[in-house]
C-alpha cells in the first residue's frame, strides 16, 4: 500500500513518543501514512511481546494508520547485517513512502542508535535496481528510495534541524502513548518501575513538547534532524 510517510521505530512505541503528533498533523493535511515496529519490544521490563503487539494495533487505530508491520527482529540483539537491512528494504519498497521518519540517531537506549543506522543504510539500499526483492506472492518488488529521511528525538535532548507543530495535535498523542498502558503509569501496576513508568513521565512528554515548541510560537512541537540540507520554497513559510 502507498503511502506519503513511513514512520519505522525499533521498538513498539517508539513512534508514539516521538513523532505521532507528526503524523496525525499530516493526516490532517490529507498525507497518508504507515507503521513499521522492527522488534517487539520483548525485552521490555513490562509487558509481553504479545501484549505490546496488542497495544501498538490499538495505538494504530488511534493514529489512523494505513497499516503497522511488525519485522520481528531480536530485542536488544539485532544486528546490521543483510537479512534485517532487506526485511527494513522490502518495506519501504512495498509502501513507496516519500518520507521516512526513523529512530533517534544516539540516545540512552543502545537500540535507538542502531534503528536509526539500520534505516538510513535501508533507505540507500532500497533504491539499487539490482538488488531483487519479492512480495510474499513472489511479485517483484521496484526500487525506491524516499526523498527524504528525519530522525525523530527520543529519551536524549538532541538540537533538531526542524520543529514541526503539532499543537492541535498533542492530546490526540497522548492518547496514542496511553494505548500501550502496560509500559506506563498505573496506580494497581504490579510490575518493576521503568524509567519511562513513573508518576511524571507523560509530563516530561509534555514539556519536551512546550519546550520545542516555544521557539516557533507553538504550544507544542516535535523535533526532527536530516542528514542533508533542508530545503524551502521561500523564506515566508518559515517561522
Amino acid at each position: 500500500m502507498k503511502v506519503d510517510i513511513l514512520a519505522i521505530g525499533i521498538h513498539p512505541d517508539d513512534v508514539e513518543l516521538a513523532c505521532s503528533g507528526t503524523l496525525l498533523k499530516h493526516k490532517s493535511l490529507g498525507k497518508t501514512f504507515g507503521i513499521c515496529d522492527l522488534t517487539q519490544g520483548e525485552l521490555g521490563t513490562r509487558g509481553t511481546p504479545s501484549l505490546r503487539i496488542k497495544e501498538a494495533d490499538a495505538a494504530k487505530d488511534i493514529l489512523g494508520a494505513s497499516f503497522r508491520v511488525n519485522l520481528k527482529m531480536a530485542d536488544g540483539f539485532a544486528t546490521i547485517d543483510k537479512d534485517h537491512l532487506l526485511k527494513i528494504c522490502r518495506v519501504i519498497r512495498q509502501c513507496q513512502p516519500d518520507v521516512i521518519l526513523a529512530n533517534a540517531i544516539r540516545d540512552r537506549h543502545p537500540d535507538h542508535g542502531k534503528g536509526a543506522e539500520m534505516v538510513r543504510q535501508a533507505v540507500f539500499l532500497s533504491g539499487l535496481r539490482k538488488i531483487e526483492l519479492f512480495d510474499e506472492n513472489q511479485v517483484e518488488l521496484a526500487p525506491h528510495r524516499p526523498s527524504a529521511v528525519y530522525h525523530y528525538i527520543q529519551d536524549y535532548h538532541i538540537e533538531p534541524h526542524l520543529v514541526v507543530d503539532i499543537s492541535p495535535f498533542m492530546e490526540k498523542k497522548i492518547e496514542s502513548i496511553m494505548a500501550f498502558k502496560s509500559q506506563f503509569y498505573s496506580e494497581d501496576a504490579s510490575e518493576p518501575e521503568t524509567p519511562i513508568s513513573t508518576k511524571d513521565f507523560i509530563e516530561f512528554i509534555r514539556s519536551r513538547a512546550k519546550t520545542l515548541g516555544r521557539p516557533i510560537k507553538a504550544s507544542y512541537g516535535e523535533g526532527f534532524l536530516s542528514d542533508r540540507y533542508i530545503g524551502v520554497d521561500n523564506l515566508f513559510d518559515l517561522r
